[in-house]
């Protein structure tokens, strides 16, 4: 059995960090309190496969695939907003959701997705409001009879591409409703699974039928306040490996040129690349970015994150940028193979904890050993930083959020997974 540090512990703990990293010119508190400050947005679809509630039996498509069958997952809207619950409990913190427009709850009724509408996601906004979250929305453009054919909103038929824009138009509507309820914006991003499994010959044409339907889809203008939109690019998916329409140039250009954001997400680019290396350059022509933060493995796009040095490299750039007020981050991974509630935990965790890493810098003077030309002393105190008492840190900062310290979340989600996911399974056995 696993000890975990009393409360006296971490409290000694923390004071000798704090001690440590202010001979280093860091206020530890502060970037404790700055931390506190910094909202994740989870994503829905961690916590039932990327099912939603249509109940319409279509398999999920567009090159996405959710591995293994763990039991619990949730089956309902009032299951999944529970299992978020209890995940929001064990991390520290203000948080978000990011909402998928397939988890719509339309009384039973069907509804299809262009005509979707604010009434369908009451429940949503009246849980987000008792528990003071924001949203975030995404159109969904995939898993859908529409999107059989694996074009969208690039589709060359006609009726198909109306009817996505027409989804995606409907998308924005229920943005702008959230971000009204909410008092706070809804970032509304645009993912579409256009592309080929080989090589094409006509590159061109789907990307000037994806701009002409985007510039549909957003000439309407709506207040800031409530909605922005995103678009999000893809190196490649299953069924698209050879051409994806929405490639990372495309989006970037269409981004800058239409003042919209752009959405990098951790998993869709080339193993080789990571896209900490491209804040600094996108936000130098864009005012805002949208992150979604997940761990590419092989050619899966989607596990749970992890504390990597990639993780690391992508909370170092929006701390050292001075990014945080113009970077909204978001999760973005979805695994079936591990209990889904300690997955968001463990993935939100991670993230947060790089992020305080990153607060523990004592920047002002890495800047200066920078521009004096002494990266000799710039590479030993950054190699020196790594050995700095950070978890400590981050134990306290976690005891005084009033979640539990270092893993012993993972007892609170098996007592869970006892009471309420292992029910689950024997319900779905009796029916």
């Amino acid at each position: 059995m696993t000890n975990y540090p009393t409360e006296r512990q971490i409290q000694l703990a923390y004071d000798a960090a704090k001690e440590r990293y202010a001979l280093m010119g860091v206020d530890a508190e502060e970037a404790v309190e700055r931390l506190a400050q910094i909202s994740l947005s989870l994503h829905c679809w961690q916590g039932d496969d990327v099912g939603g509630f249509e109940a319409s039996g279509e398999a999920l498509g567009g090159g996405l695939a959710a591995t293994g069958n763990y039991p619990g997952k949730a089956r309902t809207a009032d299951e999944l907003r529970r299992d978020l619950d209890k995940a929001y409990s064990l991390i520290p913190g203000q948080h978000r959701l990011n909402l998928h427009a397939m988890y719509a709850e339309t009384g039973g009724r069907k509804v299809e997705r262009n005509e979707l509408r604010p009434e369908h996601f009451t429940a949503w906004v009246d849980w987000a409001k008792a528990n003071q979250h924001g949203v975030d929305f995404n159109p969904s453009c995939f898993s859908h009879p529409k999107a059989a054919s694996g074009f969208t909103l690039a589709s060359h038929d006609r009726g198909i591409r109306q009817f996505w824009i027409e989804h995606c138009l409907a998308s924005r509507k229920i943005g702008e409703h959230f971000g009204r309820a909410l008092g706070a914006p809804c970032i509304t991003n645009i993912w579409i699974p256009d592309g080929f499994k080989d090589t094409p010959v006509d590159r061109r044409s789907p990307r000037e039928r994806l701009k002409e339907s985007l510039d549909t889809i957003l000439a309407e203008k709506i207040d800031p306040r409530y909605n922005r939109d995103s678009v999000e690019p893809k190196l490649f998916g299953l069924g698209s490996e050879s051409y994806v329409v929405g490639a990372h140039e495309f989006y970037l250009g269409y981004a800058v040129a239409n003042r919209v954001l752009l959405c990098l997400d951790a998993g869709h680019y080339h193993p080789t690349e990571t896209i900490s290396d491209k804040i600094s350059s996108v936000l130098t022509y864009l005012d805002e970015i949208l992150l979604h933060v997940s761990r590419g493995v092989r050619w899966d796009s989607d596990h749970v994150v992890t504390f990597t040095d990639e993780l690391q490299a992508i909370a170092q750039e929006i701390v050292r940028g001075g990014f945080l007020d113009r970077v909204h981050i978001g999760l973005d991974y979805f695994d079936a193979s591990i209990n889904r509630v300690a997955a968001w935990v463990i993935g939100a965790r991670n993230t947060l904890r790089a992020l305080l890493t990153a607060l523990l810098e004592p920047l002002d003077h890495l800047r200066d050993l920078e521009r004096s030309g002494d990266y000799t002393q710039r590479l030993a105190l950054l190699e020196d930083l790594k050995g700095l008492p950070s978890g400590a840190v981050w134990d306290y900062y976690c005891w005084k959020q009033g979640v539990p310290v270092s893993a012993s979340f993972m007892e609170v989600i098996q007592e869970y997974e006892r009471q309420e996911l292992s029910k689950r399974v024997q319900r779905t056995k009796d029916q």
